[in-house]
Parts: C-alpha cells; structure tokens; sequence
C-alpha cells in the first residue's frame, strides 16, 4: 500500500482513471505522457499544483459556490489550464475552479497540463 501511495504521488498521470474529484473519467489516450508536445489532460493533486498569483486576485464568492455546487452534482466539466516546468506544476487560470475543488474538499482537480521552459514561467509571472 505505501509503495502504491509513493508511486501515485511520483507519477500524478494514475489519478486521471479515478473520479475523486467529480470530473468525468479520462480515456487512457488523453493521459498518454509521449513526448508529443501537446497538452495532455490529467487528474492532479491539489497540493501540487503552484498558484503564484493567488494572492494578488480576489475570486467572486458567488461564482465559486455557482462552481461549487455544479461540480458536487455533475462534476468539473472544463480542466484547468497548468503549466509544467521541470516537474513543478503552475496554475495561472482556473482560479474558481480551484477554490471550488479545494472547498469542497476534494483532492485532485482535472488538468490540462501544458509543458513549458523556465522562460515561458517567467513570461506568465511579469
């Protein structure tokens, strides 16, 4: 069991199979980590996701329990938009999503992770 909870952490992709967070399942096609270049679609922690902005903007209570109670009934229907820069994951987008899942108390929120160099991070933070 701590070998599986070891490897879940190390590898984020095993959480796109599981529903924790609401959102409908990913087909394994999407999960697909292949050097494509193309964004892939994946169930993250939410613990791992960087929110570098979050202090500077204010999300609308009301939009975040709009969110809320949609996702607690048909699950979170457009992932987030993350970037990933050497293994760390940035969250820029999706602020109410994110508050939503994190108030709802769930632990993983469906991502579109895109992959990105140190200077494109630094491009999304000016």
């Amino acid at each position: 069991m701590a070998s599986f909870l070891l490897n879940t952490l190390r590898n984020p992709s095993v959480f796109a199979s599981s529903s924790s967070n609401g959102s409908l399942p990913t087909s394994s096609n999407q999960v697909s980590q292949s050097g494509k270049g193309g964004p892939v679609i994946i169930e993250l922690p939410l613990n791992q996701i960087r929110r570098p902005l979050m202090r500077t903007r204010a999300n609308d209570p009301q939009k975040v329990q709009e969110l809320m109670d949609s996702i607690a009934q048909i699950g979170l229907q457009v992932p987030i938009d993350v970037l990933e820069v050497d293994g760390a994951y940035y969250g820029f987008s999706g602020c109410h999503r994110y508050e939503a899942h994190q108030r709802l108390g769930l632990p993983t929120i469906r991502c579109k992770i895109r992959r990105g160099t140190k200077e494109t991070l630094r491009h999304h933070l000016r």
